[in-house]
C-alpha cells in the first residue's frame, strides 16, 4: 500500500497515473496548495522541498520518496513494470524521463509563470519560455515520427511527459502543427489509467482549471 500526497498538477498526475497503470493500491492524501499545506512542518518532514508529490511506501518500512521522477523510478523498480531491465533500453527510457524533468517541466513551468501568474506581463520572458517549450515539443514530435511511444514500449517516460504537454494551452503554446505529438497525446488520453489519474485527488472541470483558485494554486507552487 502506498500513501500518495498530491494535488492537481502535472507532477502530481504523473504518480497517480503510474499507480493506476501498475494497479498498486494507494491512499490519496490531498495537499491543499492554496492554503500552503505543502509548507507545514508535518509535511516538510516527508518532503523537505515543500512540493508535491510525495509517497510513503507502507510495505517498505514507511519509506518516503519525493520528486516525481524519482517516485516513478522507485515504483517501476518496486513492481518490475514500465522500466526495462535491458541496460540500453533502460537508459533510453531514463534519458527521455530526464528530458522531461530537466527540460519540459522547468521551461513550461516558467511559461506558466510568466504567461499566467505574473501580474505585470513581461513579453521577453513570455516569448522566451513559450518558444523554448515549443522547441522541446518539436523534439518530442520528431522522436514520435515513427514510434507509438517515446521509446519502443510504453514506459515511465510517457507517463512523466504527457501531463505536462496536456497543459500546453495553459502555457499559451499551440501544438496544432505537431501531428505526431498530437497522435501520441490522444493515444495516451484513451488509456483508462490516464483518465483516472487526472482525477486524483479530485476531478477538475474547465471552470476550475481556469479559475482564480487555479491561478492562486499555481502562484503557491512558486513559493
Amino acid at each position: 500500500m502506498i500513501d500518495l500526497y498530491t494535488s492537481n498538477t502535472p507532477n502530481g498526475y504523473k504518480v497517480s497515473i503510474m499507480l493506476e497503470e501498475i494497479k498498486l493500491p494507494y491512499n490519496v492524501i490531498a495537499v491543499d496548495l492554496v492554503n500552503k499545506e505543502q509548507k507545514k512542518a508535518e509535511y516538510l518532514k516527508l518532503n523537505p522541498n515543500g512540493r508535491i508529490p510525495t509517497i510513503v511506501d507502507l510495505e517498505n518500512e514507511n519509506f518516503v520518496v519525493f520528486e516525481s521522477g524519482a517516485i516513478l523510478i522507485y515504483l517501476a523498480e518496486k513492481t518490475g513494470h514500465l522500466l526495462p531491465e535491458n541496460l540500453g533500453n533502460r537508459s533510453e527510457v531514463l534519458q527521455w524521463l530526464m528530458f522531461q524533468m530537466g527540460g519540459i517541466g522547468p521551461m513550461q513551468g516558467q511559461a506558466h509563470v510568466f504567461y499566467r501568474y505574473v501580474p505585470d506581463k513581461i513579453e521577453y520572458a513570455i516569448n522566451r519560455y513559450q518558444k523554448e517549450t515549443f522547441r522541446l515539443y518539436q523534439v518530442l514530435d520528431n522522436q514520435l515520427k515513427y514510434k507509438e511511444y517515446l521509446v519502443d514500449d510504453f514506459s515511465i517516460a510517457d507517463i512523466a511527459t504527457w501531463p505536462w504537454v496536456r497543459r500546453h494551452l495553459w502555457a499559451g503554446v499551440e501544438i496544432e502543427k505537431l501531428f505526431n505529438l498530437r497522435r501520441w497525446m490522444e493515444n495516451l488520453e484513451n488509456r483508462p489509467a490516464f483518465q483516472k489519474g487526472i482525477e486524483i485527488p479530485f476531478k477538475l472541470d474547465r471552470e476550475d482549471f481556469s479559475s482564480e483558485k487555479a491561478i492562486k494554486m499555481g502562484e503557491n507552487l512558486l513559493i
